[in-house]
């Protein structure tokens, strides 16, 4: 599950070496984009409501931020839970784009807002996200201990950002193979975690052709399960 960036005035425009500026960031899978996963641990409604929730959300930014350079805020839904990233140039506006996004229906809150405050990043910096998106992804689909088709990867200045629906183990598991890839600065767990046994049961009903019962994550304090809405940052090693 990889990130892209989608230019308000097409891909064309990028191509001819406009750049990222007056850009909103569109998140989406790593599958065909519009194309349900059935081994994925979210229903298939949750999968389209995350894909109707990322589209939202790049055009009520775009018809509230339209011409604004300084903003390129990323939207990333999964399982109803939304990710920001990206960049704004204060507080106040990192705060609306999070009210703005909250506001989408069937959204869960708190929406995790990691926006940068600064100067957006540059196209060299975005080609090194992309690439390290990559890397990380394709080390995870490589890990013989966790299911990395569960995973999605969002990559931000070198900041990669983890979401799924998994079990606490498959959450530290996760962070730790991401902390030691070449180039990754910082790794923010940003799952939905549920109990080993749930996982079990929503595999089980997956293998048997069945659809995923709904995840029901739960939000706690606990250090080593990042709770719903306040990532844990894993060290880079």
């Amino acid at each position: 599950m990889v990130t892209r960036r989608v230019c308000l005035v097409g891909l064309g425009s990028l191509a001819l070496g406009s750049g990222l500026t007056g850009c909103f960031p569109l998140a989406a899978t790593g599958m065909v984009v519009g194309a349900l996963s059935i081994s994925d641990r979210r229903t298939t409604g949750a999968q389209t409501e995350d894909q109707t929730i990322e589209l939202k959300g790049f055009n009520r930014l775009r018809e509230r931020f339209k011409g604004d350079a300084a903003i390129t805020a990323s939207v990333t839904s999964f399982n109803r839970q939304v990710l920001l990233t990206g960049f704004v140039p204060d507080e106040a506006t990192k705060a609306e784009v999070g009210q703005i996004i909250g506001r989408i229906e069937n959204t869960k809150a708190p929406i995790i807002n990691e926006l940068f405050v600064g100067f957006p990043a540059s196209v060299t910096t975005y080609g090194r996200d992309v690439l390290l998106t990559t890397r990380a992804k394709a080390t995870l689909l490589d890990a013989r201990d966790v299911n990395g088709n569960l995973i999605k990867v969002v990559t931000e200045s070198s900041t990669v950002y983890l979401m799924g629906v998994v079990s606490p183990r498959e959450a530290a598991r996760a962070a730790e193979i991401i902390s030691r890839v070449p180039g990754v600065r910082r790794v923010v767990q940003a799952f939905e975690v549920i109990t080993e046994e749930q996982a079990r049961a929503i595999d089980t009903a997956l293998q048997g052709g069945k659809q995923a019962p709904e995840a029901q994550g739960k939000t706690t304090t606990q250090p080593a399960v990042p709770p719903v809405g306040a990532p844990q940052v894993t060290p880079v090693r």
